[in-house]
């Protein structure tokens, strides 16, 4: 006997798009990534009631709203991206000073993340302009929420340089911290960066996620050589994000790490030589301060 509920089949509910007038200022526009009905309802709500539109490709906002059927009301879209925002951006301003209300939203995601956006958002901060954010999609976070790896302190560190030698010295340095480690990469250099970072740390946890929301999304996990060695790193294709997970625990013998705290206590606070061997010799930090402690506390008894 099933003693289940009967469950309601999901049906159309109504949803509407209002058309408030908004205050003056610049509204900062999270869209989809990839699948169109990410977007929030105050998104639309914002592109249809906005008095300018303005945007990192204005065919992706104009399809955008033709989806959802936003109007543009003889409206226009000012193109605003890297290469033309010193054009651009007095129109912009203009409109702020004015008393207008401007959205702005890059190709995909959330404005300001890898984006132009931030000159305009710093420059309407200056001039006194109110600033709203309007929160939604972003593929740093997405990815970060499949990747099963820690969150509670990450780092999006952007796109590596192009250049071997500048990708090598950048990779160590982030790749340092004691944060899982958010980059976006060309599909077609995923595997010189895993390379390199084999020359780091092979067993580094690493994943490889593409394609979010969108119909190809594929989330590939395992250590850094594991994916160097995966024939699949070398046909990648579209949008990729890259998650590094904190360092391997650093394997050092006790008598390295008490020759190091040794020829620093002598000249240092116990924090400062925990933390500057911790550092050098990639071990938790509370776990040096203890062995510098004792270390200090030993020495004192002795003396």
């Amino acid at each position: 006997m099933n003693d289940r509920p009967e469950i309601e089949p999901a049906r159309r509910l109504p949803a509407h798009i209002q058309n408030d007038r908004l205050a003056g200022g610049l509204y900062l526009v999270a869209t989809p990534i990839g699948t169109a009905r990410d977007i929030t309802l105050r998104a639309l709500d914002v592109l249809n009631s906005a008095d300018l539109l303005a945007a990192e490709d204005t065919r992706v906002m104009r399809h955008l709203m033709d989806i959802h059927g936003v109007p543009l009301r003889g409206r226009r879209i000012i193109s605003y991206h890297d290469h033309n925002a010193d054009r651009a951006r007095p129109a912009l301003m203009q409109a702020l000073n004015d008393g207008a209300s401007v959205a702005y939203a890059s190709d995909a995601g959330t404005p300001l993340v890898a984006d132009p956006g931030y000159r305009l958002a710093r420059d309407a901060a200056t001039e006194g302009a109110r600033i709203h954010a309007l929160p939604g999609p972003s593929a740093a976070l997405a990815a970060l929420s499949l990747s099963g790896l820690p969150s509670d302190r990450f780092l999006f560190a952007g796109f590596p340089p192009s250049t071997k030698a500048a990708r090598g010295t950048w990779l160590r340095q982030w790749s340092a911290l004691d944060a899982t480690v958010i980059l976006f990469e060309s599909p077609r250099r995923v595997n010189q960066t895993l390379t390199q970072l084999c020359e780091i740390d092979p067993n580094r946890v690493t994943v490889v996620a593409r394609e979010l929301t969108k119909k190809f999304e594929e989330v590939i996990r395992g250590t850094a050589r594991e994916l160097a060695d995966d024939p699949r790193m070398s046909s990648l294709k579209g949008e990729v994000v890259m998650l590094l997970d904190r360092a391997s625990p650093a394997e050092v013998e006790p008598e390295d790490l008490h020759d190091a705290l040794l020829s620093r206590l002598d000249r240092m606070t116990v924090k400062d030589a925990a933390r500057e061997v911790a550092t050098e010799l990639g071990l938790p930090r509370r776990d040096v301060y203890q062995a510098a402690l004792a270390l200090a506390k030993g020495d004192e008894g002795g003396g």
